[in-house]
């Protein structure tokens, strides 16, 4: 990161950053008390607790209260409402690993202008970090600029990815990938909150990212936090389409690119449909 340069705050990023404080306030004063909660399977390993719809309803009603007129797309409550603004929004990224006191999860709402990612802002409850984007403006961690990291070879690399855990279409896809890619980096982690991952991308913490299977509002945020700090976000065919078919790569410039060409050997035929699919 670079010396200290406060951002230029734009009052829909501003509301964005107060209704992601408020959830975290809401996930954090629930944390003592995992043990009484109500919990629900959506689908095979997709729990959803009442802390994700609380933690939910707190942002939708903090967002609507200053601007009436947008539209959501909610993890939980699904789309709403008809406008060229559109938020979207993950009340809860990583329940499962909240639900189970592993302190890695994250607050993650983006907002998109006209289909354009335009603001960010990704909120870290457990070491109050919070992380925010304005398309043009850069990317900020508590205030201070993001650049993703410098690394040139990937062989020097941290990668984060998700695991397959609700679908298993593409599981030998997926494990041809991790198996080319473990001898080939640093390491490999999978720390079961996407869109703080893609965030960690941002701040350099991790050279770059993949993942199958993620739904638009794991990646919104996160998306725009990279390539605000001068990173690079695509499908596994390096095009623009993840937000449509949950298929995305992330790094910086040079390592987005060794990763695609890691990874394209291993995307089967299935995937690669997936990733040409029309939006």
């Amino acid at each position: 990161m670079s010396s200290p340069h406060l951002p230029i705050q734009n009052p829909m990023l501003t509301i964005a950053v107060k209704a992601a404080r408020q959830a975290g306030r809401v996930i954090t004063q629930a944390a003592d008390k995992l043990d009484t909660l109500t919990i629900e399977h959506k689908s095979l390993n997709d729990l959803v607790s009442e802390v994700d719809r609380s933690a939910e309803q707190v942002i939708i009603s903090t967002l609507r209260g200053a601007y009436p007129e947008h539209s959501i797309l909610a993890e939980e409550s699904g789309a709403s409402g008809q406008s060229e603004y559109q938020w979207i929004i993950d009340p809860l990224d990583g329940t499962t690993n909240y639900l189970h006191g592993f302190q890695q999860y994250s607050v993650s709402i983006g907002l998109a202008h006209r289909g354009i990612l335009t603001h960010a802002v990704i909120y870290d409850p457990c070491r109050n970090d919070l992380f925010t984007a304005s398309r043009g403006r850069g990317a900020y961690l508590n205030n201070r600029r993001l650049r993703v990291s410098r690394q040139e070879r990937l062989i020097h690399c941290l990668v984060g990815t998700g695991f397959p855990f609700r679908m298993f279409d593409h599981l030998d896809a997926y494990m041809g990938m991790l198996r080319e890619l473990m001898p080939k980096t640093a390491g490999i982690r999978r720390a079961g909150s996407a869109a703080l991952d893609l965030a960690n991308v941002a701040a350099g913490r991790l050279d770059g990212f993949w993942e199958i299977g993620l739904a638009p509002w794991d990646m919104a945020a996160g998306a725009l936090l990279i390539l605000e700090a001068g990173g690079l976000v695509g499908d596994l065919q390096g095009n623009d389409g993840y937000l449509h078919n949950g298929c995305l790569v992330a790094g910086n410039p040079r390592i987005f690119v060794q990763l695609l060409q890691t990874l394209s050997p291993h995307v089967s035929p299935a995937l690669r449909t997936l990733c040409t699919a029309p939006a």
